[in-house]
């Protein structure tokens, strides 16, 4: 599994805004320049030597698939994609949006149905005289992103898809057994009616 830290995410994501490439001047008028010229050196060379960045010909820095797919391939689900990267720090939605490419709303919706999972955590913390919700991956995240990493994606869709049946099969016969009790009939249908707002929030979230 690929570890980056928060330079190597700066210096990827350089490369995913210059679609595919960078050069020094990119890195120059990027935040990187308070690094200074031997960190970044150092940077490029690691990223050089775990085969997530290459030398091009005419002197620019080209990403690799490898390092495309960890972070920005659409065919990896987003949710996987924000844990990956609260594993190398916490950030705010709005961070996330910035460096995964993807709309804050895309990013708050997933990060919700993470939450609830108990998989991030959100602690509010005052920068600047405001407020910003900040999100940090929790144990059960990183278990999480092992198992997807050992098993591979199929098999915890395939999981996931067999509980949410689960849920639904247990909620139908509670309406069934509701249908058989002995109560006002205007008290049933309120009952069940609230019952297939679960379902519908299970078939289509």
């Amino acid at each position: 599994m690929i570890k980056l830290g928060f330079t190597d995410l700066e210096i990827l994501h350089l490369g995913i805004k210059g679609r595919g490439t960078f050069n020094e001047k990119d890195i120059e008028n990027s935040n990187l320049k308070r690094l200074g010229v031997g960190r970044i050196l150092d940077a490029l060379a690691s990223l050089k030597d775990r085969k997530l960045i290459e030398l091009t010909k005419d002197g620019f820095f080209s990403i690799t698939d490898l390092a495309r797919y960890f972070l920005w391939d659409e065919k990896t689900p987003l949710w996987i994609r924000i844990l990956k990267i609260l594993e190398i720090k916490s950030f705010s939605s709005e961070e996330m949006s910035y460096f995964l490419e993807k709309t804050e709303k895309e990013v708050l919706d997933e990060i919700e149905n993470l939450r609830k999972s108990n998989l991030v955590l959100m602690s509010p913390q005052r920068t600047d005289s405001k407020v910003v919700r900040i999100f940090e991956i929790l144990p059960d995240g990183i278990e999480k992103l092992k198992k997807v990493e050992k098993e591979g994606l199929e098999k915890e869709e395939k999981e996931t898809s067999e509980s949410e049946n689960d849920i639904i099969n247990i909620l139908e016969q509670i309406i069934k057994d509701i249908k058989g009790l002995e109560i006002q009939e205007e008290k049933k249908r309120e009952i069940i009616s609230k019952i297939l707002s679960i379902k519908e929030k299970i078939y289509f979230e």
